[in-house]
């Protein structure tokens, strides 16, 4: 565990990376996908060329993602055991949710309508996302605890940015509305408000980094 607590920071660094990298590594393998008009999920299709692949990448990305909990809660401990616990709830949702669950559960575009794997794919999509959207709010009532108003304020404008991208990429999912520009790319939207959702996560792991190298 102390060496968890010690180095979760680098495990968080990296689980972003290996989250955010895989649909633009896969789709080099992914013949003819069209990334900006296709959803990452299409890459753990049970019709996909790379589902395998995606489905232990997302996997290990997950791992990740809990390899780094340990030390989140120890860098909020001290402020709020309440806000400690919602600080690793969060990544633990997306970590499990959206990772895990989308991993091992495919969804399968042939179908007409949803099977079991595509419900519980997407519901755990879903709840995985959620985490990940209110991850910056809890670093904002974290940090306004600690009187670090620089840093409360950063995590709110990234707050404020990440819930506009999302939007964006919840109206690229809806019909009435998606044949509009931009909003007919959801491929791209939902890769534009990841990279915003995935911001907080870095700037909070490299600023937790930073603070254990300037200890004595």
């Amino acid at each position: 565990m102390k060496f968890l607590k010690k180095y979760g920071f680098y495990f968080l660094i990296l689980a972003v990376l290996s989250d955010f990298l895989t649909p633009y590594i896969l789709g080099i393998f992914y013949p003819g996908l069209n990334q900006m008009t296709r959803v990452m999920s299409v890459f753990g299709d049970v019709a996909s060329p790379v589902r395998g692949a995606f489905l232990v990448w997302s996997v290990v990305s997950s791992v990740l993602f809990v390899l780094s909990l340990p030390a989140i809660y120890q860098s909020a401990i001290k402020q709020s055991r309440t806000l400690a616990i919602l600080l690793v709830s969060a990544i633990g949702l997306y970590g499990i949710g959206d990772c895990i669950f989308t991993g091992l559960f495919s969804i399968d575009t042939e179908q007409s309508s949803w099977t079991f794997s595509t419900w519980v794919h997407n519901i755990g999509s879903g709840l995985g996302y959620a985490g990940f959207l209110i991850f910056p709010l809890f670093l904002i009532i974290l940090y306004r605890k600690k009187a670090e108003k620089t840093l409360s304020n950063l995590y709110l404008v990234l707050l404020i940015v990440s819930l506009l991208s999302a939007g964006i990429y919840g109206l690229a999912r809806i019909p009435a509305v998606n044949y509009l520009p931009v909003l007919d790319k959801i491929g791209f939207c939902q890769r534009i408000s990841f990279f915003f959702n995935y911001l907080p996560m870095v700037v909070f792991g490299v600023d937790q980094i930073r603070r254990g190298y300037r200890k004595p």
